[in-house]
């Protein structure tokens, strides 16, 4: 088999994957026209959002635990179908003549508590429907797919919004989560469940997995500096963009550029096997700094939109090569736990970025907050080749045999490598 879409487990995977992820492309975007249609205010956006994101966050540890413990086909099936009926609810309600805030605002929750159980799956169910050889290659489809939603995501958002209205768009992105359920009634996944133990005994186990790899925590500290940066310049962007650097239109161009350059790393990373995977993804991560300074310095625009293209193909690249490797490095049985240690702390940055970039620009200006964080991501990114672990994992290529991981001289850990690769 030379392709992951000649296996057939995967290609419903990969449909199913790539219907949900364009239904929930357009929902950023149809929420907040939505609410501030309905409610007038920012503030009520925002707590639609938090009611999304803060069980999201909260519970992740929780969800890795339960796809470790259970089939990951049957954990995603389920929390498919949960978020289908929360986005269908919230559809129906701005549907009618008099949608509640309230009503939005909890379905918003149910589901956002669902993706909490259904992201820690994403990595198990790769591994466990493709090959070892051939993870790169699937990866590398689901991040394009992803990245074409991003890209075409908010135009269809925009064309639902003005014609059929804004409640339609959650109603197509309750019906591709149903598609997306449908489709995993019909997937085989083999599966080994982890030993039935305390929860914290669960947790402990998977943090001390991610701990005993350098290559893997310090790569995560590094991730955790890129989101805070990208919530930086997410928060302070758009206003630079319009005052400074031609108007509203810069930004747009900014996004455009950036869903263009993600796409363009995922198809990159699909096809080029770099020796030193993890090294050459985080160094890719490292370029997030140059739109930071091109912002700071309020370079032309056209320079600034190329800059923030390149830092996106950069996170493109990484994605499906992470992804990837840390299939291959981690046994199976303990996979979901790391996988939402690793959402965990992207998110966990989010909501810090957010809040302190605009306290820091009232108080110093956009330029200093700016010049601060290019240097941090330029050095928490770049800063993992002084890693042993990151220098040396994958010598091959990602999809080539393995090297064991763990702390040098670790048998334990050997063991534990040999026989996530016999598995493979």
């Amino acid at each position: 088999m030379t392709h992951p879409l000649g296996l057939l487990d995967f290609r419903l995977l990969f449909a199913g994957r790539t219907i949900s992820t364009l239904g929930d492309a357009v929902v950023p975007a149809a929420l907040a026209i939505a609410i501030t249609r309905v409610t007038g205010s920012s503030g009520a956006l925002a707590l639609v959002l938090g009611c999304a994101m803060v069980p999201r966050l909260l519970l992740l540890p929780l969800g890795g635990v339960v796809g470790d413990r259970f089939n990951p086909r049957v954990v995603a099936l389920v929390t498919d179908l949960v978020r289908a009926a929360a986005q269908l609810s919230v559809g129906v309600e701005l549907i009618g003549a008099e949608p509640r805030l309230l009503h939005i605002a909890v379905a918003e929750a149910i589901g956002g508590t669902a993706s909490a159980f259904a992201m820690p799956t994403a990595s198990p169910l790769v591994a466990a429907t493709v090959e070892g050889p051939l993870r790169m290659q699937a990866n590398a489809l689901l991040a394009s797919v992803t990245s074409a939603a991003r890209l075409g995501g908010p135009a269809l958002a925009g064309l639902l919004v003005y014609t059929a209205g804004a409640g339609w768009a959650f109603v197509l992105d309750g019906a591709s989560f149903a598609v997306s359920a449908a489709l995993l009634t019909r997937i085989t996944v083999r599966h080994t469940p982890a030993d039935r133990r305390p929860f914290l005994a669960d947790l402990t186990e998977g943090w001390t997995e991610l701990r005993s790899r350098t290559w893997y925590w310090t790569s995560l500290v590094a991730h955790g500096a890129w989101n805070g940066a990208n919530t930086v310049l997410l928060t302070l962007g758009p206003l630079i963009a319009a005052r400074e650097l031609g108007g509203d239109g810069v930004w747009i161009a900014m996004t455009q550029a950036g869903a263009i350059g993600m796409l363009a790393g995922s198809l990159i990373a699909g096809r080029v096997r770099p020796g030193h995977p993890v090294l050459v993804a985080n160094l890719g991560l490292a370029l997030y700094a140059l739109p930071l300074l091109a912002l700071a310095t309020t370079a032309p625009a056209p320079l600034t939109v190329a800059a923030y293209a390149v830092a996106m193909t950069g996170l493109g690249f990484l994605n499906p090569v992470w992804q990837t490797v840390v299939q291959q490095e981690f046994p199976e049985q303990v996979l979901a736990r790391v996988t939402s240690y690793d959402w965990l702390l992207s998110l966990a940055a989010a909501p810090l970025g957010y809040t302190l970039a605009p306290l820091a620009a009232d108080a110093w200006g956009s330029t200093g907050p700016l010049l601060v964080t290019a240097a941090l991501v330029a050095v928490a990114c770049a800063g993992t080749a002084a890693v042993p672990g990151v220098r040396r994992i994958g010598r091959t290529a990602p999809d080539g045999p393995k090297e064991a991981s763990g702390p040098a001289g670790s048998d334990e850990q050997s063991e534990r490598t040999e026989t996530a690769q016999a598995r493979a």
